[in-house]
């Protein structure tokens, strides 16, 4: 069976559209929620990709040294082995975080403030060769809702997309993992659901609650038209269909072979 394995970390962050896309494409999904107490499993063996999603935790951990959630250590442990073995990873924006923490980078509470609602990130040009990234258009749309931020990538990353307040939008590890700091998944009702747990942020910002979520819904087929092809392009990549995945290697003009395709 062509599976997933998908991490929820918070409830009122699922797949949603993410979901329906990477299904769409032939992708099983199984769900773990830690969260709800589900056991996260040793090892990657059986799946044939990994879904990160975010959540409302940190990162990283507290003065005391108590990590974001209970599960994080174990988390972080399972995309490391991910990135060992090149089990194609998706990580969206504490999952994203969650990543590069896991491989040496720093997560902190971002200097810039809360980012909430519509934006654009700017593709880099490194995204020109990347096999989910290089037909993503120059300035797509995506949604924003968050406090912390990657302040420093792993040494071994490729930032494939920025922004002037928040450096770090996405990057890859390696030749199968990715990390996004925006959201893709959302639809209408979960970002309704986060204007409302999150008031005082908005209120923080000066934003009016029914303007973010009336913005963010209308740009919601914009979001889509970008990263549902984004999303089926990482299903080919982990069902081994995916017929442009070479990677150039650095410095070279010669391309990193996906192997398993």
């Amino acid at each position: 069976m062509a599976t997933a394995l998908v991490i929820e970390n918070d409830p009122t962050d699922d797949l949603r559209r993410l979901g329906e896309w990477l299904t769409e494409a032939g992708l099983e999904l199984t769900v773990l929620r830690p969260h709800a107490g589900d056991q996260l499993p040793e090892t990657l063996d059986g799946y044939l990709a990994l879904v990160v999603l975010g959540g409302d935790q940190n990162a990283y951990s507290d003065a005391e040294g108590v990590p974001g959630a209970p599960w994080f250590p174990a988390l972080e442990g399972l995309l490391r082995k991910a990135v060992r073995h090149r089990v194609p990873t998706l990580g969206v924006c504490l999952g994203g975080q969650l990543l590069a923490s896991a491989h040496g980078g720093l997560v902190e509470r971002s200097t810039s403030g809360p980012e909430i609602g519509p934006g654009l990130v700017g593709k880099r040009d490194a995204a020109d060769t990347d096999p989910l990234f290089k037909w993503v258009p120059l300035l797509p749309d995506v949604v924003q809702w968050h406090r912390d931020e990657i302040t420093e990538l792993p040494l071994q990353a490729v930032l494939l997309a920025a922004s002037s307040r928040y450096p770090h939008q996405a990057f890859r590890l390696g030749d199968r993992a990715w990390g996004l700091q925006f959201h893709i998944e959302c639809d209408a009702a979960m970002i309704e659901q986060w204007a409302a747990s999150d008031r005082a942020t908005i209120d923080e910002l000066g934003y009016d609650s029914e303007a973010v979520v009336f913005a963010t819904a209308d740009v919601l087929p914009d979001v889509e038209e970008v990263w549902q092809p984004f999303a089926a392009r990482f299903a080919s990549l982990a069902l081994g269909t995916l017929p442009d995945a070479d990677i150039p290697a650095p410095g070279t003009g010669r391309t990193l072979p996906l192997l398993g395709q």
